[in-house]
């Protein structure tokens, strides 16, 4: 267990911050809260994580990771995930226990890049977007009109325009770095957003559905689409103003040919 000083910086570092009733947090309300509650009792995050009913991964302290082996190839190797007190891991391994075959999935693809181009100082297209999808990623389904608009940053008709078909579409953060970022939130967050052609039912559902659409060819390329989370609609109240979205350093224009 913890000790008290532990759960106190771990509390002071973000934990006892999440607002758990905000919009973008709804998939993850349940086990969250609850971890989020046994971490400022005291456990050490993996193992408040790991309490989970029927947990499907299993998570380990940071220091079960032996000195200069890369932290995907140990997951690979091991099944176990190594995990860190504080904000990040905490947001990390409640993704794993949300969507685990879409992170085995991920982690999968990681290690056989390193097995076959080794770690390295570059990632390569694919680590890198791997890396992007798993640390900023979220799935967005959504009638095409709204899908069309956001890759062509057309903000007005995506936010202003289209807004009424916000009701028809649902848009889950995937990323642990994306749901940290937006313990503090502020408007220039933004997601990197994965076309989810499906009816996201469930979790379960969405997870299974993902881990089939991982595949390497495609992330390659990079198929993702900038959104300032904060402009959807009902996310955040600032956004009813149309002036919201007449801000150029956080909806962008689509970018100049050279």
């Amino acid at each position: 267990m913890a000790t008290g000083d532990t759960a106190h910086r771990l509390a002071c570092s973000g934990v006892a911050d999440i607002a758990w009733r905000a919009p973008w947090l709804e998939p993850w309300r349940t086990p969250g809260q609850a971890a989020a509650r046994r971490v400022q009792e005291g456990l050490a995050v993996h193992r408040a994580l790991q309490m989970a009913p029927a947990a499907p991964v299993r998570l380990v302290p940071q220091s079960a990771l032996p000195v200069g082996m890369a932290y995907e190839q140990f997951i690979f190797d091991t099944g176990a995930v190594p995990t860190r007190d504080n904000l990040h891991d905490f947001f990390n391994g409640l993704v794993w226990l949300q969507f685990p075959q879409a992170k085995r999935r991920l982690n999968q693809l990681q290690a056989q890049a390193i097995a076959a181009h080794g770690v390295g100082p570059v990632r390569g297209p694919l680590r890198d977007a791997l890396t992007l999808f798993d640390e900023n990623g979220a799935l967005l389904d959504a009638p095409a009109p709204l899908w069309q608009a956001l890759v062509a940053r057309d903000w007005q008709r995506l936010f202003i325009g289209l807004r009424p078909l916000w009701r028809q579409a649902r848009l889950v953060l995937f990323g642990h770095a994306l749901l940290e970022k937006l313990v503090f939130a502020r408007k220039s967050v933004t997601a990197h957003v994965y076309c989810a052609p499906i009816a996201m039912k469930s979790e379960a559902n969405l997870d299974a559905w993902l881990a089939r659409a991982l595949q390497p060819a495609h992330l390659s390329r990079k198929p993702f689409a900038p959104l300032p989370v904060l402009g959807v609609p009902g996310w955040w109240p600032e956004n009813e103003r149309v002036c919201f979205y007449d801000d150029p350093l956080v909806f962008r224009g689509p970018r100049a040919l050279l």
